[in-house]
């Protein structure tokens, strides 16, 4: 019943917006279309954009409610007092605070009796490529990650630096992390990071979605490959991994790919009814009063015997 009703109001604002959008069309033909407010945050709507009006590109800023109109509107008056200076780009949603690896260190040598007591083991790595290599072989074997990486994302969605990770292509992952973690509605669907250079080959529109706000359809003959993340309509909530926007996350993915052959990892909010977590201690926390395999905190990963 609840799904239902979701359902006809969703059906009811798609019907307002996109009427909407077409009168602006006619008014003002212009190709670009960009969403302020709390509704830019209905992601599937968006993913319906070119489909039901002749804007040909879409741009949803990674907080588009309240917070993101403040900031929007600070960027275009420094654009007007000073306009010499270039207009400020938001290609990516990393502005929130980072933690060193020395402030990591800490907090686990702070903690090591809880550590020892869950039986844990640490691991620190010096190279980058080798952390990738083996948390994207821990997921394959269907661990459940909780990954803390870089400055925190800025916005509603978790994207790659304040997430878990899960490998999407098991049929019982969304049990498995719903069990473990999330203790979500079994409707409710988890979502897809993909590399950027892939989305072609596996979604029927093709966007870059750094901010995971469009929902998009999965090609048909890929939806199987794909159980975890593909909702009962066939979409998905897309956030596409770009090597410049976050090398880290888009280095883990490849690696993933190597495995599997597949260019995606679920990710869901770093989180289990909280919000999401912002500090290494919080993530910390998260893990160890829940069933997480694995915590990545920076370059140390802490594993569950």
């Amino acid at each position: 019943n609840h799904f239902n009703l979701a359902r006809s109001v969703q059906e009811m604002y798609e019907k307002a917006f996109f009427a909407l959008l077409n009168k602006v069309y006619e008014a003002n033909p212009n190709d670009n279309l960009t969403l302020a407010g709390g509704c830019g945050n209905n992601s599937v709507a968006n993913g319906k954009i070119y489909r039901n009006t002749p804007f040909k590109k879409a741009y949803i800023a990674a907080s588009a409610g309240d917070a993101g109109g403040a900031i929007g509107a600070a960027f275009y008056t420094l654009s007007q007092v000073n306009p010499d200076k270039s207009r400020f780009n938001m290609n990516h949603a990393y502005w929130g605070p980072s933690f060193s690896n020395e402030y990591i260190e800490n907090l686990i040598e702070n903690n090591k009796e809880k550590l020892v007591s869950e039986g844990c083991q640490v691991k620190f790595y010096d190279h980058e490529k080798n952390l990738c290599d083996d948390v994207a072989n821990f997921i394959s074997k269907g661990l459940v990650i909780g990954w803390f990486q870089g400055r925190m994302e800025w916005g509603p969605r978790a994207l790659g630096n304040r997430s878990i990770l899960c490998d999407p292509r098991r049929k019982d992952m969304k049990d498995i992390l719903n069990l473990k973690i999330k203790r979500r509605e079994s409707f409710r669907p988890f979502a897809p990071s993909i590399l950027e250079e892939y989305v072609s080959e596996w979604f029927e529109e093709t966007d870059d979605v750094p901010f995971m706000m469009q929902v998009f359809q999965f090609k048909e003959e890929k939806r199987s490959t794909l159980p975890a993340v593909v909702h009962v309509d066939g979409s998905g909530r897309l956030q596409t991994v770009s090597r410049d926007s976050n090398s880290r996350y888009h280095q883990l993915i490849t690696s993933f790919k190597e495995i599997s052959s597949v260019p995606i990892l679920l990710n869901t909010s770093f989180n289990e009814n909280e919000p999401v977590v912002c500090k290494p201690e919080e993530a910390l926390n998260c893990f160890l009063r829940t069933k997480m395999d694995i915590v990545v905190l920076g370059d140390y990963v802490i594993q569950r015997s």
